[in-house]
C-alpha cells in the first residue's frame, strides 16, 4: 500500500484496514490484500514476478512517467520502448515484485 500511495500517488478510494485496500487510477480500481488465503500458495520468489499489471496512457505520458518514477527512486526494467505491436512500454516492479506496465498506442 505504502509504495502505491506513497510513492506512486495513487490515491485511496476505499479501505478496511488490515484486509484490503482500494486505489483509484483513472477510472480503475486497483485492489490489495495481504497474502495468507489458504488458496494464495506460497509467495513466489523474489527472483520471479508474481502479476503483471498494465495501464494504458496517452503517448507523451509514457516518458513522462518514467522521469517521475526515476525521480521517485524507482528502478526502470524496461525503459520507454516502441514495441513492433504498435505500442510504447515502460516496464518497473513494485516491492514485491510484481511487474508494472505503462504503455501507449502509437
Amino acid at each position: 500500500k505504502a509504495f502505491y500511495v506513497e510513492r506512486l500517488g495513487f490515491e485511496i478510494h476505499h479501505e478496511i484496514p488490515g484486509f484490503w485496500v482500494a486505489l483509484q487510477i483513472g477510472a480503475s480500481l486497483l485492489t490489495l490484500r495481504p497474502r495468507g488465503r489458504p488458496y494464495d500458495g506460497p509467495s513466489p520468489p523474489i527472483s520471479s514476478a508474481s502479476v503483471q499489471l498494465a495501464f494504458r496512457v496517452p503517448p507523451s505520458d509514457v516518458n513522462l512517467a518514467a522521469a517521475t518514477l526515476q525521480q521517485h527512486g524507482i528502478e526502470i526494467l524496461e525503459p520507454p520502448t516502441d514495441q513492433p505491436w504498435g505500442h510504447r512500454t515502460l516496464f518497473f516492479a513494485d516491492p514485491e515484485n510484481n511487474v508494472i506496465e505503462i504503455y501507449a498506442d502509437i
